[in-house]
């Protein structure tokens, strides 16, 4: 346990380094079966490597375009409902000086609502993550390096094998449950982000594809990542149509996002990983907790390695897996 501590808090300290490099290694694993199909077709090995370099850089820049794309035209939206909001926070310190709330109190909180704010500190946050590009050059680098590796890391296994056959199982069950993982996510986050641009698009709120990317990216997120999404697009309903269109958006998102995020997906992603509901949700409490935002986004992959190193390969701690499996194992006869 005392360990355990001391490398907690070395993966807090460090953080910033360790989150990109893990995201990294998901990356590779991600595309690694598509090289290693192309590979079986006589692809040559420097082919199928600069095939993953071109697959990883492609998925990396994709979600953080997206997610800049995104801030930027919320940033630019929210000013142009200034006046609308403060029709709505009239409205609201109305009904509440009405049920004997002290106007002075009511002026005091709404007077730190404010949408120019709330706007500067969306461009804020684009700011920052045109500096984490600054960054993302050494994350390529490392992203590079892993591509060059991978080629060479079925043969570093069998290498293992021969003195801990464990630890190569553990390692291949991480492989396979953080892809099994990736591609249940987006099937589901794919299927759920049209739902909504589709409902968004119908109810007449702005911005339906950029809060559709929100739900895709979100929903690599368990457990949180339903109302991540739900409540941008519900806020800006607000502003838009007023009261009963934010309640629209809310029960249309309810209804798709519980329907397929929390009873269908759950079942999916734990039959696929092998990873209980609270085992799942726990992970992204602990995870984002160590790593911020990037720990939340992967609280399954880095809770399947730490599994697969702590737990599968050692017949001592097998008997945790009973509580972190999504189904508990048969006894024995």
């Amino acid at each position: 346990m005392a360990s355990a501590v001391v490398v907690v808090a070395g993966l807090r300290a460090f953080g910033g380094v360790a989150g990109p490099v893990f995201l990294g290694l998901v990356l590779i694993l991600t595309v690694t079966p598509m090289v290693s199909a192309l590979r079986r077709r006589g692809l040559p090995a420097g082919l199928g490597v600069v095939v993953t370099v071109a697959a990883v850089y492609a998925i990396l820049l994709g979600f953080a375009g997206a997610l800049a794309y995104a801030v930027a035209e919320l940033a630019g939206l929210l000013p142009t409902y200034a006046d609308r909001l403060d029709a709505l926070l009239s409205g609201a310190s109305a009904a509440l000086a009405t049920v004997g709330v002290d106007p002075t109190q009511i002026g005091r909180a709404l007077s730190q609502i404010d949408l120019g704010s709330v706007a500067g500190f969306l461009q804020g946050l684009l700011g920052q993550l045109a500096g984490t590009f600054s960054v993302l050059a050494l994350i390529l680098t490392v992203l590079l390096f892993m591509a060059v590796d991978s080629a060479t890391f079925p043969e570093r296994l069998r290498a293992i094998a021969e003195t801990r056959p464990d630890v190569v199982v553990g390692l291949r069950s991480f492989a396979v449950g953080t892809r099994r993982f990736i591609q249940v996510s987006t099937v589901f986050g794919l299927i759920i982000a049209v739902l909504d641009v589709a409902v968004l698009w119908v109810l007449g709120v702005p911005l339906a594809l950029v809060f559709g990317l929100v739900s895709l990216i979100a929903n690599y997120i368990p457990s949180v990542g339903f109302l991540i999404a739900m409540v941008p697009p519900a806020l800006l309903a607000l502003l838009h149509g007023g009261p009963q269109l934010m309640l629209a958006v809310i029960v249309c998102f309810s209804v798709i996002n519980v329907v397929l995020q929390t009873f269908l997906q759950p079942r999916f992603v734990g039959g696929a990983v092998g990873l209980s509901i609270t085992a799942t949700f726990l992970s992204l409490v602990f995870w984002g907790w160590v790593l911020g935002a990037l720990g939340a986004l992967l609280a399954v992959p880095l809770t399947l390695l730490v599994k697969s190193l702590l737990v599968d390969i050692d017949p001592r701690t097998r008997w945790i897996d009973a509580f972190l499996a999504d189904r508990p194992p048969r006894s024995a006869p």
